[in-house]
This record gives structure tokens, C-alpha cells and sequence, in this order.
């Protein structure tokens, strides 16, 4: 018989459905604390995107900014920009162009900022494919959880003899139960990835921007070509 209360109704289940119902509520807790984990995270990383955008726009001294940007918390820009100046200052230390002038191979300081862009990108984007596969597969585990306790209320009714509403109600109320808890883990999984995915977008707008800046503000020249000997120009 189907039991009126949370605690009623699911020690009313059979096995099956409380196997996919506890299955349901582990990808719902997951799934939530995944919601709010990345939830703060973007909030900090677009706080400090704000802050190091602001100061990029009046910087007028790369190197000042570089100092700058080591007290900006939880910027991707930031972090990409320090990477890259990081990488300029070990380059002319280095003296790889061996004339002392600072010029920067322009190849090494794109592959520098695109790597640092896509491990930033890659960061954000941890544990969202959970949100994804939460959204794909729980309405189908609520489904098997109805299908079997719909299976189970056509055995009670075989048992008893009568198909009337006091004997069909109880086991498909209970056999919907699988079927509401799976749509309850699956649309705020499915509505926070599609929202997260918008803000990685829009993240990686702001690391090409940085990037762009910095290929436009950093002296850098490809390697010059080596002078043909004049005996071989025939």
C-alpha cells in the first residue's frame, strides 16, 4: 500500500527503485556541490578579470604591470599575462637572439600564452562533463526505476484480482516517484553546464584579448633570415 511522507513512500519502493532512487540522490548531491563549487570559482575569476583588465587599460609600463599582476587573485588573464612576461624575462636572460636587443622569437611567445590560455580554459572546465553525463542519464535511471515499479504494481494487481483505481493508483504513484527524481537531478545539471559553458566563452574572449595586447605591446621579431653568400645567388 502507498504510504503518505517521504520516509513512507520510499520504504513503500521495492528494491529496484530504491536502488535507482539512492543512485539518483548521489548524482543529485554531486552534481550540486559541483553547481556550487564552479559557481564561486567563476565569481572569483571574473572579479579578478575585472581587476586585471582595469589595470591593463592604464598601464602605460609592461614591466610595471608585471609587478602589478602578482597581487591579482584568481585571474585567468592575470595569470596568463604573468606567464608570458615570465617567459620574456627568462627569454632575454637567456640571450637566445645573441644580440642583447630583447627581441623575443614571436613563435615561442604565442605557443607560451596559447598554453597558458588552454590550461586556464581546461581549469574551469573540470568536473563540468559530470554535469553533462548527470543530464544525459538520470531521466533514463528514472525511467527504469518507473518501468520497474510499474512491473511491480501489474504483479500486485494480478495478485489481488482487480484492476479498479484504489488498486492501480498506489504501485504507478510510486513507480512516478523514480521518474520525478531523475527530472530533479537532471534540469539544474543541464542548466548549470549550459550557464557554465557561457562563462568559459566568455573567459576565453578575455585571454585572447590579453594575448592580442601582449603580441601588440611586446617587442618581439621573428629570427632574421641568414644573408645569402653572393656565389650562391646564381
Amino acid at each position: 500500500m502507498f504510504q503518505s511522507g517521504l520516509t513512507g513512500a520510499f520504504g513503500s519502493l521495492g528494491g529496484v527503485s530504491k536502488i535507482v532512487l539512492l543512485v539518483l540522490f548521489v548524482f543529485s548531491v554531486i552534481s550540486w556541490a559541483i553547481i556550487f563549487s564552479k559557481w564561486r570559482a567563476f565569481k572569483a575569476a571574473d572579479r579578478g578579470d575585472r581587476h586585471f583588465m582595469g589595470l591593463l587599460a592604464k598601464a602605460h609600463d609592461l614591466n610595471e604591470l608585471h609587478h602589478q599582476v602578482r597581487h591579482v587573485e584568481a585571474s585567468p588573464s592575470a595569470i596568463v599575462f604573468e606567464g608570458v612576461m615570465d617567459r620574456l624575462s627568462s627569454m632575454r636572460n637567456e640571450g637566445q637572439d645573441g644580440s642583447g636587443s630583447g627581441a623575443m622569437d614571436r613563435h615561442i611567445v604565442e605557443r607560451t600564452a596559447a598554453h597558458l590560455s588552454q590550461s586556464q580554459l581546461s581549469r574551469l572546465e573540470a568536473y563540468l562533463p559530470f554535469l553533462a553525463t548527470t543530464g544525459n542519464i538520470t531521466p533514463f535511471v528514472g525511467l527504469l526505476g518507473t518501468v520497474m515499479g510499474i512491473i511491480d504494481a501489474f504483479k500486485e494487481i494480478g495478485s489481488q484480482g482487480t484492476a479498479s483505481i484504489a488498486a492501480v493508483a498506489p504501485g504507478v504513484a510510486e513507480a512516478l516517484i523514480a521518474t520525478a527524481a531523475g527530472l530533479f537531478a537532471a534540469i539544474p545539471a543541464v542548466i548549470a553546464y549550459n550557464y557554465f559553458l557561457t562563462r568559459i566563452r566568455r573567459t576565453a574572449f578575455r585571454l585572447d584579448t590579453v594575448s592580442i595586447e601582449l603580441m601588440g605591446a611586446v617587442p618581439v621579431v621573428t629570427p632574421k633570415a641568414k644573408p645569402v653568400p653572393v656565389g650562391a645567388q646564381r
